[in-house]
């Protein structure tokens, strides 16, 4: 019985951490069309999930004797993992994301991981986030706000898939009823990796 009360704790808590996060984001309203708002959202959401996925990889891969492999792509593809290099890693973004040029670096991830990646082709934005001129200020924040999945992930005893397969359906359903209509070609990532 106890068990059960904390599941309902657990999923009040993600629908809070949902919440935060669609505030954070929609701090850049005014300055985004709402039709483009979800592109920066989700573009940004799904480079956190692929991202971890591959640290995690990459520490499976040191825990198991296998160092000298974590520069090789075979040894993430195996596993259905994307192999990112370090300026496509959320990491990268994370400590960037001050600084002026933070859109050119995430646009220029995102293309990484796409040329990289056949079957996300057409998928994910071109140099979608250094054409909109977004305030550098409140594009950090976002990023600094994603960056607390996992933790909010550990919080709650779900898996990080688990936490951002509910942010991508609470924000899609956000974007339906603000929109009109459905999700777009982000409905096909979700279907991908989650």
């Amino acid at each position: 019985m106890a068990k059960a009360t904390n599941n309902k704790k657990d999923i009040k808590n993600t629908k809070g951490f949902e919440e935060v996060l669609w505030d954070a984001a929609n701090k850049l309203r005014g300055s985004v069309e709402s039709s483009e708002y979800k592109h920066i959202v989700l573009s940004l959401i799904f480079l956190k999930f692929i991202s971890d996925k591959f640290e995690k990889q990459r520490e499976k891969l040191v825990a198991e004797g296998m160092g000298d492999y974590v520069d090789m792509v075979d040894f993430y593809t195996k596993d259905n993992v994307f192999y990112l290099p370090e300026d496509a890693r959320w990491s990268y973004i994370q400590k960037q994301a001050k600084q002026d040029d933070i859109a050119v670096k995430i646009d220029t991830a995102l293309h990484t991981v796409e040329k990289n990646n056949a079957s996300l082709k057409g998928a994910l934005p071109d140099n979608y986030f250094s054409r909109l001129g977004l305030d550098v200020s409140k594009l950090a924040a976002l990023v600094d706000t994603i960056n607390n999945i996992e933790t909010i992930a550990n919080e709650c005893h779900m898996t990080e898939e688990d936490l951002v397969g509910r942010v991508y359906e609470y924000f899609l359903g956000k974007f339906a009823a603000n929109e009109g209509k459905g999700g777009g070609e982000f409905s096909r990532l979700s279907r991908l990796y989650l």
